[in-house]
């Protein structure tokens, strides 16, 4: 048990892999890891493309933002919502598929998040590194066409795997009295008196992340995490996302 909280506790992400190839007999065992993760009503809504390197994936690398690790990551694997076999198994039983709900993009999407963490577990357990690439949604538009997904599926994030070739320190996380609560969110208390005590926590993890963002080997950078969160939530989330789900056949009602 120690083992395996010790890994999940000391996951990083690795942008820098060793030029050393994944066995695809390695690849095909952490996709039978990720099949094993839980399934919202057995809808099994994940498919995952694996994509070589060459063109496609360069071009993949451009639209997540130039991100140099996604055309050289031994393996890169893009992570769809799919459920287009489930409208390929109405057809089979010759009955209309009712389409279109916003529940389904959530538990598709959900699936696909599940069988992707149990992937990065098993990777990392075999002494493989991780990065998940959520720019490929960026121009979510374009890599669909690339890897010519159907209606009904879409592309949720990529992720790099490959021997490390770096040893990035591990993120402090969010303390537990933030995201463990009893009962209720204010616990009890009134929200005005919660968020009080979450401001102060929040406060003291705002020292801990510069210290960290100081003392790191890389990248050093004075900032804390709410400074950080506060100016990303001054940019605009991808404002393109909901028309290309609509068009896919998702958050129609």
């Amino acid at each position: 048990m120690q083992d395996v909280t010790h890994l999940l506790q000391s996951h990083r992400s690795i942008r820098t892999f060793k030029d050393i190839p994944i066995e695809q007999s390695i690849v095909e065992e952490l996709i039978c890891s990720g099949q094993a993760a839980a399934t919202s009503s057995f809808i099994q809504a994940c498919t995952v493309i694996q994509v070589s390197k060459g063109a496609k994936r360069e071009k993949i690398a451009e639209l997540a933002g130039n991100q140099n690790y996604v055309k050289k990551a031994p393996v890169f694997l893009v992570f769809c919502a799919d459920m287009h076999r489930h409208q390929l198994a109405c057809e089979m039983h010759k009955v209309p598929m009712k389409s279109g709900y916003t529940e389904q993009l959530l538990t598709a999407s959900i699936d696909c998040a599940l069988f992707a963490q149990n992937v990065v577990i098993a990777a990392e357990a075999l002494g493989l590194g991780i990065c998940y690439i959520g720019g490929i949604r960026n121009d979510i538009a374009a890599v669909s066409s690339l890897l010519d997904l159907p209606d009904l599926a879409f592309p949720v994030f990529g992720l790099c795997l490959g021997y490390p070739d770096q040893n990035p320190e591990v993120k402090p996380r969010l303390p537990l009295s933030l995201t463990l609560k009893q009962n209720s969110y204010s616990q009890h208390k009134t929200l005005n008196e919660a968020d009080k005590d979450d401001i102060a926590a929040l406060e003291a993890y705002d020292q801990q992340i510069r210290e960290y963002y100081k003392s790191r080997t890389s990248a050093q950078k004075e900032m804390s995490w709410t400074e950080q969160i506060s100016g990303m939530l001054q940019k605009e989330a991808r404002p393109h996302m909901m028309d290309f789900l609509q068009g896919k056949g998702f958050m129609k009602r």
